[in-house]
């Protein structure tokens, strides 16, 4: 599968291809809320959704657009706050994605019940954060498999840049709280074959714990 028709959940880990969290897009109106380094909302529209991108920068808003472009495919783009998503109807939206986005935003429930309302029942929230286990070890300090953060301390901003991690309890009763059912909880495992040969972002840790968290849930009744 050409790189612009797959979909990437994090770094190191393998992709929708393998994962097949997402299912048949053909028709689908899908929105992505943020778009990172490798935004899925092209992917998406190539492969024949109507897909929606949210994001707050300008500036990778303006990136994704010249993605569009190259790729030949349509997208919407909305800037501002990822739970701001009055300008869908209820019930109108068949998934809703975010790889590594959700950790930047100051309320992750006002989140999941603003997806709620414009997801159809049944359809999937699929979303990925740093896995909380990732925080107990200074992935880049000079003794990487040193334990230096309790792993149910998470409350300290990262350092290194990446989105906030949750526990998944967390997670789990926050979804459960905005009537969503999770059915599928992934720990890829990290490959080091997965990392460029200039990635600063990969650590000999990796090949202990796991790096990235992938959560399915799917909206409940209204």
């Amino acid at each position: 599968m050409p790189p612009d028709e797959d979909v990437s959940y994090g770094p190191h880990i393998v992709a929708e291809r393998e994962l097949r969290l997402l299912g048949d897009l053909r028709n689908k109106r899908v929105v992505e809320l943020g778009c990172g380094e490798r935004s899925a909302s092209v992917a998406f529209a190539v492969q024949g959704a109507i897909a929606i991108a949210v994001d707050t920068s300008t500036e990778r808003l303006s990136r994704l657009r010249r993605a569009a472009n190259e790729a030949e495919v349509r997208l919407e783009l909305r800037e501002g706050d990822l739970a701001d998503l009055a300008f869908l109807r209820a019930d109108s939206v068949d998934l809703v994605f975010s790889a590594y986005a959700l950790g930047d935003v100051d309320d992750l429930g006002r989140v999941f019940r603003q997806v709620h309302r414009v997801l159809r029942v049944g359809a999937p929230l699929v979303f990925s954060l740093p896995h909380p286990f990732s925080r107990v070890v200074d992935l880049h300090g000079a003794e990487p498999q040193r334990l230096v953060h309790s792993y149910f301390d998470l409350s300290a901003a990262p350092s290194d840049g990446r989105p906030r991690a949750y526990l998944v309890s967390e997670l789990f009763t926050l979804l459960t709280r905005a009537s969503y059912r999770v059915d599928a909880i992934v720990e890829p495992e990290p490959e080091p074959s997965l990392a460029g040969p200039h990635d600063t972002t990969w650590s000999e840790a990796l090949a202990y714990l796991p790096g990235t968290l992938v959560i399915r849930a799917r909206k409940e009744g209204n």
